[in-house]
């Protein structure tokens, strides 16, 4: 028996694919509905046999599916409570359950390490003698720490695959994680499955398999996570190309505090496959830019787009910035240069000045900006750039202060904005983002507009806020007959700058404004299925066949970065007027792009 165990594991390694995609349910009936639709993108599930208030009696039910679906993988989990599933009964009762799924056809079952720990010697030769490979598993739901701990006490058992499971707290988290992987990758005939649970784990799930995990974990859609920070299938394997990240693929991100619903990944990465760039950008969660960039030297990752609270914080650790950056005080694009060292860039002048000068010319115009962070400054220092008349309103004067005698604008206080005219007002605020896509004290009760109707006596509204596309403030402008720009054309337009700084190449901006449009409108329907990531295929699966089509060149007048030298320090450059901000750091040669892409 010990000779065919060890063939049959053999052979199951040989058919198991990288992504396990979790199966929950209330009942057989609706987990084999949903595991139907899963098998038309993976091959290989997890039943979460603890989600039925009735494993044991689901078991024939499941019986059946397997038997006729003779191309799937299958691995049955029953966690129990303490171990962060849903089974209330004794570690005896979901052997006894594992046990029985292995005999209806399950190829593997997942067992907690604590259950296995105190289970007779001989449990788990019974569950290979009952025809399963034995995954033993190990979750902290709190931190990242004690890796190599673990991994010996699962030893002595000889699993076929040891999943070790933490929380990531900080993007370090994920780097102790990776090396763990790379460390014990050919210490044991196990294989091992790593990942990191929590929104800064994220990355893990992705670039984990590069490390070292055997394969890593996915819900079947978006909504029906088993374990904190999980990515839908679909996502993973459309928007992220997991089965094609390898070790030539150059990472990137967004970094900030909270990017959970942030587009740009989506956007980005479309961007990067219409354009065959071997690249992946990913969700950096994180409030410290030190945390930040221990990550950015060590994954490495060779450009990230800077969001809040980090535009202003990220400055003391870049190289250089370029001479725009330097002015506005505040980075958005972050390049790592050929020299290994990273330089900053600001891409938020072009979102918010380009979309402006299509409708109207700058130079006079009274400006009226809300807000004086990262955003607003770019906005502050470009239309002033421009030969507006900015005045700033900010909930703390102080700062508003600051910016306006930095800039050359004016400050206004509240009670004057509603006897005054503008040309534009910009909200740079937050003041107005859906609820989605708050996290923390930001999360709580806010006022949905920054201004009253009353107050909005202007040409033009422009909120910078992108999700939703109609803003509170942009519906009450809407309503007196003023015209509006969205979030959405400040979004594309930094992002596409980005893209080019990083590249070398034209971003396919109507690429990019067409995936962020039909997300934001798909989520947005009171119809909308619970289920956001049937859009997200629908939109990358269309990306995808759009990307078969002849391309056109963008319709914006941005250029491919012309390459050019190392900038000047910061502190020490003369103030510049370009709106757009064009790298100053020397490219890598195209044909070393080239060679990379796909």
């Amino acid at each position: 028996m010990k000779n065919s165990t060890h063939i049959a594991s053999h052979l199951l390694r040989s058919r198991i694919g990288k992504l396990c995609v979790a199966i929950i349910g209330t009942s057989p009936s609706e987990m084999i509905e949903k595991a139907t639709e899963v098998l038309k993108d993976s091959n290989f599930l997890e039943f979460r046999l603890d989600y039925l208030a009735k494993p044991a009696a689901a078991l024939p039910s499941l019986k059946h599916f397997l038997s006729s679906k003779t191309a799937a993988t299958a691995i049955a989990t029953c966690r129990r409570k303490e171990n962060g599933g849903r089974f209330d009964g004794s570690k005896t009762a979901e052997l006894e359950i594992l046990l029985k799924a292995a005999e209806a056809g399950f190829h593997l079952v997942d067992i907690e390490l604590e259950t296995i720990e105190a289970l007779p010697q001989e449990s788990l030769s019974e569950l290979r003698a009952a025809g399963a490979a034995v995954i033993v598993s190990y979750h902290d739901f709190h931190a990242t720490k004690g890796l190599d701990a673990i991994y010996q006490r699962m030893l002595p058992f000889a699993p076929d695959y040891m999943k070790i499971v933490p929380t990531a707290r900080t993007l370090s988290d994920n780097l102790t994680l990776m090396k763990f992987l790379e460390r014990v990758e050919d210490e044991s005939n196990s294989s091992v499955v790593g990942i990191c649970m929590g929104d800064p784990g994220i990355i893990s799930r992705v670039l984990g398999l590069r490390a070292g995990s055997a394969f890593t974990f996915a819900s079947a859609s978006q909504g029906e996570e088993t374990a904190p920070g999980q990515i839908a299938a679909r996502t993973l394997i459309e928007t992220y190309r997991i089965d094609q990240v390898d070790a030539a693929t150059k990472i990137y991100g967004v970094a900030g505090n909270p990017i959970a619903s942030s587009l740009s990944p989506l956007m980005m990465n479309t961007a990067f496959r219409r354009e065959t760039v071997n690249a992946v950008y990913l969700g950096l969660q994180t409030s410290k830019v030190e945390d930040l960039f221990r990550l950015a030297h060590e994954v490495p990752i060779q450009g990230m787009s800077i969001t809040m609270p980090l535009k202003q914080e990220v400055l003391p650790l870049l190289e250089r910035t370029d001479a725009l950056s330097a002015k506005i005080g505040a980075v958005n694009t972050v390049l790592r240069a050929q020299d290994g060292k990273f330089y900053g860039f600001n891409t938020d002048v072009a979102g918010v000045v380009s979309p402006l000068e299509r409708r109207l010319s700058l130079r006079g115009a009274r400006v009226l900006v809300l807000g004086a962070g990262g955003a607003a400054r770019a906005a502050v220092f470009g239309c002033c750039d421009k030969g507006a008349e900015v005045f700033i309103l900010n909930r703390t004067p102080e700062t508003a202060q600051k910016l306006a005698k930095q800039s050359g604008a004016k400050t206004i206080k509240r009670e004057a904005v509603a006897k005054s005219q503008f040309e534009v007002i910009i909200n740079a605020t937050p003041v107005g983002m859906s609820a989605a896509a708050k996290s923390g004290a930001a999360a709580k009760a806010t006022p949905a507009s920054p201004l009253e109707e009353h107050e909005i006596n202007a040409r033009f509204v422009f909120d910078l806020v992108y999700n939703p596309i109609e803003t509170p403030l942009l519906k009450m402008a809407r309503q007196k007959g003023i015209g509006v720009i969205t979030g959405v054309e400040m979004f594309v337009q930094q992002g596409a700058r980005q893209f080019e700084i990083w590249t070398g190449k034209p971003a396919p901006e109507e690429e990019m404004l067409r995936v962020v449009l039909h997300m934001l409108r798909q989520n947005a329907e009171p119809s909308a299925p619970a289920n956001p990531v049937a859009a997200t295929s629908s939109v990358v699966s269309n990306q995808a066949a759009a990307a078969e089509r002849p391309k056109s060149e963008p319709k914006s007048e941005a250029k491919a970065p012309a390459k050019q030298s190392p900038p000047a320090p910061a502190r020490k450059a003369a103030p510049a007027k370009p709106v757009r901000s064009k790298p100053v750091v020397k490219e890598q040669p195209k044909s070393k792009s080239k060679a990379r892409s796909r």
